[in-house]
C-alpha cells in the first residue's frame, strides 16, 4: 500500500534506540525509551501560505530528524509501525 502525506504532514520511521548504556549495561525492551530520532519516508506538499500559494516543506525524503518525545499519531502500513506528524513538531535535522 502507498501513502502519501497531505499539507504539512511528513512520515517518519523510527531509528532503533542502543540497546546498551555507556558503561556496558544491557537495557531491556521494557525499560527503554522509544527513541526521539527517526529518518523521513514520506513528506507532504507543504502548506497553504497568505497569498494562497503552496509553501514547500524544510524537510525532504531520507533526512534524519529529532523530534518531540510525544509528537506524532502511531500507525502500522504495511507491517511497519510509522509515526504521522506535522513539520512543525520536528526540532531538527541532523547532519554528518
Amino acid at each position: 500500500m502507498k501513502f502519501r502525506p497531505l499539507h504539512d504532514r511528513v512520515v517518519v520511521k523510527r531509528v532503533d534506540s542502543e540497546t546498551k548504556t555507556a558503561g556496558g549495561i544491557i537495557i531491556p525492551d521494557s525499560a527503554a525509551e522509544k527513541p526521539q530520532e527517526g529518518e523521513v519516508i514520506a513528506v507532504g506538499p507543504g502548506i497553504l501560505g497568505e497569498d494562497k500559494k503552496v509553501v514547500p516543506l524544510d524537510v525532504k525524503k531520507g533526512d534524519k530528524i529529532l523530534f518531540g518525545k510525544w509528537s506524532g499519531t502511531e500507525v502500522k502500513i504495511d507491517g511497519a509501525e510509522l509515526l504521522i506528524m506535522k513539520e512543525s513538531d520536528i526540532m531538527g535535522v541532523l547532519q554528518a
